[in-house]
């Protein structure tokens, strides 16, 4: 059997369907995933969708020039993305840019000035009694002795020494169950667990200065409470909404079993800026497992230890303290001591990650640091929409361009050109339509730019192709050799482009923010797609026209026609006369 002359692949001509089988697979099953997930348009960027763009610049406080740093910008941009989401915002996006901003974009359909005032509020962090707490929702079965977890995705369980304790981290005690006492609300809120004399003031004080106030606001409060359901994401967003640290207040929290818990809290005893530091430890000692170790400010620790003597004494769940950030309690550990020394560690059944998310928390509280607004851009849906229809024009003018040249020039040709930029167009199109819930790719209107810009890069691998082809058959070969010869130059040249055109997007998405990212993103998709498109699509595709008259045999619309590119003869192979033979030779 002879082998294939060098620079022809036997496989590539003889089975080219199997390469369009393949993509044609691939688009059918992309197609389908975009339909079962019922995203079947890309997620727009605000710029096209309209909302509030807020850029948020760091400030340092007197005292601490070193505040502003890495881990603690990503642990602002995490405790600002809970306040967006508790607005009811599924699609926010929070991220740093450079080394001091934070840039809040909160697309349309979301209150533009409560949103500022959310995001560009330093968290505020305090420790409060608990007076009163119940599991929330229709349905739900008061359990005044049920614990959140360690934090919002955490799910220590609430049963016997597992339930999440605070004591000294010098001296531990014994691990006793605290049991349910189940007092009216208004008992409760009678109740002082403050210490007399602490920053704090009481529950029962008064908010208008008598009696009649005092129990007027606690008639208020208790009605509040009896219907609050924590398990709706718009009343846990007001909840507590414009209460004073020395004011009762409610709050929500989960606990282990995922259940919404309601609570009535009393006045803030300990702020969060009175915590020097906290952070995640595992106890390889005993059997505390991972646990959180604070260790308080000078003041912040005479606070602590007056609470917990004042909460030590009480039962269930007024033996315990709420860690309330923002409004949400993320936990709320027992006492049954008072806890002296000036730190304490909190323990119960965290995993490393649960124990990390609050000691992270904890000490974001007592961050020095702060945010001021460096500009706030309001987007309409109108004009997003507007953009985007100058866009889509944009790229469609380009593409009709495009098209015309290659029709004019190229002719039969130009249908494998066509048809390759739309089978390109579709695969973008799917891909970024599954991008979005699957990473958040939102399509905005630099993105949009660089799918235009896409459009030359694709045409130009179709064209390195074909001049390569053109020139195989103006040097005197048949379609079929010249379309198996050519591939292997135009190949290493599409491929060069197209990774020089892959590593400046790389570049450009690594060391760039924001939207200019999402340019570099889709320049970077398109690039990659184009290796793809021409690979399994237009290569295979002309092999199998290669073998059609119309194109074989150099139509004058084919855009092949040997006697338009000038080719050559093709070389004969001729026998050369005999010479002559001397008679005087022979």
């Amino acid at each position: 059997m002879a082998a294939p002359k060098k620079g022809r692949s036997a496989s590539a001509q003889s089975k080219p369907g199997r390469a369009l089988a393949l993509i044609l697979i691939a688009i059918v099953a992309l197609t389908g995933g975009m339909f079962l997930s019922g995203h079947t348009t890309p997620r727009l960027g605000i710029d096209l969708a309209g909302g509030t763009s807020i850029t948020l610049e760091a400030e340092n406080e007197p005292g601490q020039p070193n505040a502003i740093n890495k881990t603690n910008m990503d642990t602002a941009v995490s405790i600002m993305e809970r306040r967006v989401n508790g607005l009811g915002v599924s699609e926010a996006e929070v991220q740093t840019q450079g080394d001091r901003n934070i840039i809040v974009n909160i697309p349309k359909g979301t209150n533009s000035q409560q949103a500022r005032e959310q995001v560009g509020t330093t968290a505020k962090l305090y420790f409060r009694p608990v007076l009163t707490t119940e599991v929330s929702g229709t349905g739900a079965t008061p359990s005044p002795s049920a614990s959140p977890s360690g934090s919002p995705s955490a799910s220590p369980s609430d049963k016997g020494s597992d339930k999440e304790k605070a004591t000294s981290s010098s001296s531990a005690t014994p691990s006793s169950t605290p049991t349910s006492q189940g007092r009216a609300v208004t008992d409760a809120l009678k109740a002082d667990p403050t210490p007399s004399g602490s920053a704090s003031t009481s529950a029962s004080a008064s908010p208008s200065g008598s009696p009649g106030g005092a129990d007027e606001a606690t008639a208020k409060l208790q009605a509040e409470y009896t219907t609050l359901d924590c398990t709706k994401a718009a009343q846990r967003a007001k909840v507590g909404e414009g209460a004073k640290a020395s004011d009762p207040i409610l709050a929500c929290g989960q606990n282990s079993q995922k259940q919404w818990q309601k609570y009535i809290l009393g006045p803030a005893a300990v702020d969060g800026t009175d915590v020097d530091k906290a952070q995640a430890i595992f106890d390889t000692q005993g059997s505390s497992g991972w646990k959180v170790t604070m260790d308080f400010t000078s003041q912040g620790g005479k606070k602590f230890a007056d609470i917990t003597g004042q909460l030590a004494k009480n039962q269930s769940p007024q033996n315990q303290f709420a860690i309330v950030l923002d409004g949400d309690v993320v936990s709320d550990p027992y006492v049954n001591q008072s806890i002296t020394g000036g730190n304490a560690e909190i323990s119960g059944s965290f995993t490393q990650e649960e124990a990390q998310g609050l000691a992270n928390m904890l000490s974001y509280g007592a961050l020095p640091l702060t945010f001021k607004e460096a500009s706030v851009t309001t987007v309409t849906a109108a004009l997003g929409g507007e953009q985007l229809d100058a866009g889509l024009i944009a790229g469609a003018i380009g593409l009709a361009l495009v098209v015309i040249y290659l029709v004019a020039y190229y002719r039969g040709l130009s249908l494998i050109a066509i048809a390759s930029l739309l089978v390109s167009a579709a695969l973008t199109y799917v891909i970024m339509s599954l991008l979005g819930p699957a990473i958040g790719f939102a399509l905005n209107l630099p993105a949009v730019c660089g799918a235009i810009v896409a459009i030359g890069i694709t045409a130009d691998s179709f064209i390195v192709y074909f001049e390569r082809v053109r020139d195989e058959i103006r040097e005197g070969r048949s379609l079929r050799p010249a379309v198996e010869r050519a591939w292997p130059r135009a190949r290493r040249t599409v491929l060069v482009s197209d990774f020089v055109s892959f590593l400046a997007a790389a570049v450009l998405f690594v060391v760039t923010v924001g939207k200019v990212q999402g340019f570099a993103f889709t320049l970077g998709l398109t690039t990659v797609l184009d290796v793809v498109v021409v690979f399994l699509f237009t290569k295979p595709l002309l092999t199998i026209l290669a073998r059609r008259k119309f194109f074989a045999n150099g139509h004058s619309w084919s855009g092949l026609d040997p006697k338009r590119l000038g080719a050559r003869p093709p070389l004969r192979h001729t026998r050369r006369p005999a010479a002559p033979v001397d008679p005087k030779e022979a």
